[in-house]
């Protein structure tokens, strides 16, 4: 046999070797593909099983408000140490069941940030009595917050919440405390920093002052003490449960959940078994939420507390303070509550104005600060400079500084307006037409003239200051320190 024909044949035979190769991790390839998706499915099957629903339809207000817009979300997130639901749809199979937490999710309509808004429970609020929300509001008892849920669960704590803050309420999750372990146990652990040491026997739990990394029993107690450490207040509490939710997300950041199927496997396991939501919220609801603010950035989530005083008839209770409506206005207007504080609207000196003060169809000053007089004062300043149709309202919201909002097409003339009011911020709304709305609020500057003003008439002198600002809206972002 020549040597060509030899050569030949082992080609042969070796092109028969290496296609048999191929053709075995082929179907090892294509049996992996197989079992991975059956396994997958039974996955997926077995977490939308673990979640209990819970049908609220019939029970919640028949005068519930209106979104702003259909793109952001609001999502009621509730602690409890009842599995409501479990086993049944009936509303009210939730009687009696205590929510330790109450968090209002809010993600905006961009994806661009996430503000998670805790509520005490101790707070003193209107609520319908024994969770009859066809009674008018007027008529409603003020009442502690837990109570809503203890009467009537999640529809009455949704009827009291949107009743109180004017926010829409999508969809709503009540975790059961228990799965809560399961879920720390599947990441791994989560680093906590406690400045000071814990000894809480009804927690079991006891840790030196310092950085720790928990497991899921110790994490459950870490999150519910309440009595053994600082003043004991419920807002101790809250602010304790913000840094360990900000120690979760960094966590979850750092070990790349969604890259590592095991890890979340384990951990979506454990969260579907603690968890009964209204019947529109399934997993592929969720995939979806959870894909749409994938890219939002630890920065940019933001735990927030309701602002809040003494409760004068209670001292062991607490009300919302006048800082309260800003931060509700902000989610239902779908502004995150961190923004870097905004600067003087442009000069003369800086981008010129383009519109008139003749030009600007009408104003409309609304008093947010409760000095009597104030709009009117401010609405003169305006009308001495050329501006026409100005008028005044009021409001009971209290927002700090001066807020010019425009609709579509009119955002030069709100920045001719805006350059009246010395750090003003502008935003964009729905529903003004060709108007401009001015709120001044607590620590407004008083009107100055702006650059394209008309005529010389002097702008009187104030008489009227507004107030002080109002308590700020303190933010914790996600990326912040754990020991902060």
């Amino acid at each position: 046999m020549s040597e060509p024909t030899r050569r030949s044949r082992s080609a042969e035979r070796a092109a028969e070797a290496r296609g048999s190769r191929r053709r075995r991790i082929l179907v090892v390839l294509t049996v992996f593909v197989v079992v991975a998706a059956i396994v997958g499915g039974a996955a997926w099957w077995r977490l939308e099983g673990n979640i209990s629903r819970l049908d609220i339809s019939g029970a919640l207000s028949s005068d519930r408000p209106t979104p702003v817009d259909t793109k952001p979300l609001n999502l009621l997130l509730i602690g409890s140490d009842t599995r409501v639901g479990q086993g049944t749809t009936d509303a009210k199979s939730v009687s009696g069941a205590r929510s330790d937490t109450t968090l209002i999710a809010h993600l905006s309509g961009d994806r661009k940030h996430v503000t998670v808004v805790s509520i005490p429970r101790d707070s003193m609020v209107p609520m319908p009595p024994n969770c009859d929300a066809k009674v008018p509001k007027q008529n409603w008892p003020v009442q502690q917050f837990n109570a809503a849920y203890s009467l009537g669960g999640p529809a009455c704590l949704i009827n009291t919440i949107e009743a109180d803050t004017g926010i829409f309420i999508n969809h709503f999750a009540v975790v059961d405390f228990s799965g809560f372990k399961g879920m720390v146990d599947a990441l791994g652990g989560v680093p906590v920093c406690t400045p000071v040491a814990i000894n809480d026997p009804k927690a079991h739990l006891k840790l030196s002052a310092g950085r720790h990394v928990l497991n899921g029993t110790q994490a459950l107690g870490y999150v519910r003490v309440r009595y053994t450490e600082g003043d004991g207040s419920d807002l101790g509490r809250i602010k304790r449960q913000q840094a360990f939710l900000s120690s979760i997300v960094q966590e979850a950041t750092r070990t790349s959940l969604l890259l590592r199927p095991d890890k979340l496997y384990g951990f979506l396991d454990a969260a579907t078994q603690s968890l009964t939501t209204d019947e529109d919220l399934g997993l592929g609801t969720m995939k979806d939420i959870a894909t749409s603010v994938k890219d939002v950035g630890v920065k940019n989530v933001a735990f927030v507390t309701v602002p809040v005083q003494t409760y004068p008839k209670d001292p062991n209770r607490v009300e919302w303070t006048d800082a309260a409506p800003t931060l509700w206005k902000a989610i239902r207007t779908d502004q995150p509550v961190t923004r870097p504080s905004a600067s003087p609207s442009p000069s003369a000196s800086a981008t010129p104005l383009t519109v008139s003060p003749a030009d600007v169809a009408s104003v409309v000053v609304v008093n947010g600060t409760g000095a009597d007089g104030l709009a009117a004062q401010e609405a003169e300043a305006l009308r001495v400079q050329g501006f026409g149709r100005v008028s005044t309202s009021s409001t009971t919201e209290r927002r700090d500084g001066v807020l010019v909002e425009y609709s579509s097409g009119q955002e030069e003339a709100a920045r001719t307006v805006a350059a009246a009011f010395p750090g003003a911020k502008v935003a964009r709304t729905t529903g003004l037409g060709t108007g401009i709305r001015v709120t001044i609020g607590p620590g407004a500057a008083h009107v100055v003239a702006v650059p394209n003003r008309l005529g010389t008439t002097p702008i009187p002198a104030p008489k009227i200051t507004a107030p002080a600002p109002t308590q700020s809206i303190q933010a914790r972002t996600a990326d912040q320190d754990i020991c902060s």
